[in-house]
Parts: C-alpha cells; structure tokens; sequence
C-alpha cells in the first residue's frame, strides 16, 4: 500500500518519520536552549552519539549550525521547523523580543507595597 499524502499535510508525522527515543531525547533538549542548540553530550555528560545527529539532520529534524574549530569532528547542530513540529511545538520567531509583551499589564508607575 502506499503511503497517505494527506499525514503530511496535516502535520502528523507517520509511524516512519517519528524519532526514536534517543532522537527525541536528543531534540528534546534544544528545546530549552537559545536559538534551538542541540547539546554535544547528554544528560550524563556521554558524547551523542553520531548516528543520531546525522538520522536528526537527514530526516531534517536538524541542521548544522557551525563546526568547532577546537573539535573539527563535533558538529553543533539546532532544530529546524520540522524538528519543533515533530516535537509538537511551534518554532519560535527569532526577531520576537524575548520579553515580547512584559509590561503591557499595567503601564505606568510600578506598584507600591501597601502599609501595614
């Protein structure tokens, strides 16, 4: 049989374009970093193992972001749209502020501490 076009217009990955668990552990982590970096080493401090960074990148979960000049063999990897998709996040916009709206709950003077 083949396979249904219509999985990925509406977003959802099919069974053979989701992460395994090490893949997703891996992608997971970028979530929480500036830009989407994806880590060198895991929660443990064990290097990611290549094959799962070059399964993220040619699946396009992924891509490289630079090379380091220290380590030439690492490569320093940041989630993609399709990477935050799979993950069922939405990519943030790179040009929103980080604080995009603080403040807007009560412009003017700062709140004063009531007497006791």
């Amino acid at each position: 049989m083949s396979k249904d076009p219509e999985g990925d217009r509406e977003g959802q990955p099919t069974a053979a374009h989701r992460p395994t668990e090490p893949q997703r552990r891996y992608l997971e982590r970028g979530l929480s970093q500036p830009g989407g970096k994806l880590p060198l080493f895991d929660a443990d401090g064990r290097e990611v193992a290549p094959r799962t960074v070059q399964a993220c990148v040619a699946s396009g979960w992924a891509e490289p972001w630079f090379r380091n000049p220290i380590k030439e063999d690492w490569l320093v990897c940041r989630l993609t749209a399709k990477g935050y998709a799979v993950l069922g996040v939405v990519q943030p916009s790179p040009s929103a502020p980080p604080h995009a709206g603080a403040g807007s709950e009560g412009a003017g003077a700062p709140k004063r501490r009531r007497k006791a």
